[in-house]
């Protein structure tokens, strides 16, 4: 059997079977998400959440929507501003939503996780940010040693807010970086030294931050191999514990911010590739472990560990060690998880605002499980956090025959087993080293809804 983490860069595989698919950051997606789920609907379970005598402890998700600046790659849900009247409305808001789902809440109210992202979380002041934890803590209990993570722009932070950072409790930070050469800064419009950077992780070490973690992006405008190998340079030297290298995804139509990126600037298909490919193998020389989709992670991290001992899993925040939480979100556009559901918040301001004034839960859409969901969430879980997947496991858990259940798409897995790029023997399903990097698309074999649709375009591609 091979290493679980072991990794093959193919590029002819990479180029058959990149295709357009999800993230797989929830199953189904946020896109099958339904408005007949309502404020209502999440009450209800919110209030079911202790039945039997049995709760999971909570994930909490907070979006902070605002950026003084705009960056042209973007596709978050975000608003740019520097007028901070406009973050202490929404606080006092937020503040509203944190009650009333408290108030609707049955079971524990201990918190093992806590996420703010965004936007830029750190465009709040100090003051703000003291005043939303104050709001959490008061019908919250944070557990000594849970993850509390935040997202910091490190072009807006100094020594004094990680300082403050680390007494309101977090413990965890990522630090949006994407590329230090200039001129990829420039056509991407966020312009951030490797000084300025380095001075927050080493402010986030001093005050005892257990985890940094460092987001990269390849495929933008500008970027060569030689500039790339640049940057991946200064990563390194400073050494942080995680590294996400995403992909680029440019889609002008759906992203506004995008269409301000000159296609003339953009590198080609094999160029990209060529960064993929060198950002992998300078990380994995450099002892990091491949974690799965575009995350990589030191040997003694807790990413790691909880892979190697099957622990690992998937959310709206990437791949986490708490697999057995409850998720509540707070904020526009925020997605949480409760039991066998998902719930999205609306998307704007003004609707966020008015459904708190009529005091309503902010609710835009959600869904209620299947028991078909459910089970195809588990396998795309274990392909995608593990690499392989039993059958028996499967069976035992969801009570059904699974060759005869996913008849079609062992069929379908056919064409990539005979590629390389996934393994079938006897009870198990494992994902080779050659397609370890297109695990999105093994995972789609297994998604009712888009064997059903197969319009992916509003997908970004795999690679």
């Amino acid at each position: 059997m091979t290493e679980q983490n072991e990794l093959i860069f193919d590029p002819q595989l990479i180029r058959r079977f990149d295709i357009n698919g999800p993230r797989y950051t929830s199953y189904p997606t946020a896109d099958r998400f339904v408005e007949a789920f309502n404020a209502d609907a999440l009450k209800h379970w919110l209030a079911k959440r202790a039945i039997g005598g049995v709760s999971k402890p909570l994930s909490l998700y907070f979006h902070i929507p605002f950026c003084n600046t705009i960056c042209y790659y973007c596709a978050c849900n975000k608003i740019i501003t520097k007028d901070h009247g406009r973050s202490a409305k929404y606080l006092k808001y937020l503040a509203k939503e944190i009650a009333m789902q408290a108030a609707c809440l049955e079971g524990s109210r201990q918190v093992t996780q806590l996420h703010l992202g965004g936007g830029t979380p750190t465009f709040l002041s100090h003051d703000e940010m003291r005043e939303l934890m104050a709001s959490v803590r008061e019908h919250f209990t944070l557990v000594p040693n849970g993850e509390y993570s935040i997202e910091v722009d490190p072009r807006k932070v100094d020594f004094d807010t990680v300082k403050l950072l680390a007494e309101l409790g977090f413990n965890r930070m990522s630090v949006g970086v994407q590329d230090f050469a200039e001129d990829v800064q420039q056509a991407v419009n966020r312009i951030q030294s490797f000084d300025e950077t380095k001075l927050v992780i080493d402010a986030a070490r001093a005050n005892g931050f257990k985890s940094v973690s460092m987001d990269l992006i390849y495929g933008l405008p500008k970027q060569n191999v030689i500039s790339f190998n640049r940057t991946l340079e200064q990563v390194l030297e400073i050494s942080p514990d995680r590294i996400s290298l995403y992909s680029y995804a440019h889609l002008p139509g759906l992203f506004k911010p995008q269409r301000r990126i000159f296609m003339s600037d953009m590198p080609t298909p094999d160029t990209k590739l060529q960064l993929l490919q060198l950002g992998i193998r300078r990380l994995t020389e450099a002892g990091y472990v491949y974690i799965g989709m575009d995350h990589f992670a030191k040997p003694n991290d807790e990413l790691t560990i909880a892979q190697r001992q099957g622990r690992l899993h998937r959310n709206f925040q990437g791949y986490s060690t708490q697999a057995e939480c409850d998720l509540l979100a707070f904020g526009v556009s925020a997605i949480g998880k409760i039991g066998p559901v998902y719930a999205q918040n609306v998307k704007t301001l003004d609707e966020y605002y008015d459904a708190l004034d009529r005091d309503e839960l902010p609710v835009l859409r959600g869904i209620e499980l299947t028991a078909d969901d459910l089970l195809r969430r588990a396998i795309i879980q274990a392909l995608m956090c593990h690499f392989e997947l039993s059958m028996q496991s499967i069976e035992i858990a969801h009570l059904i025959n699974f060759r005869e259940y996913f008849a079609e798409e062992l069929a379908d897995l056919k064409e990539m087993e005979k590629a390389g790029l996934v393994k079938i023997d006897g009870d198990w399903i494992s994902v080779q080293p050659g397609g370890r990097l297109l695990v999105r698309g093994i995972a789609m074999v297994f998604d009712r809804y888009l064997r059903a649709d197969r319009e992916r375009a509003r997908y970004s591609r795999v690679i």
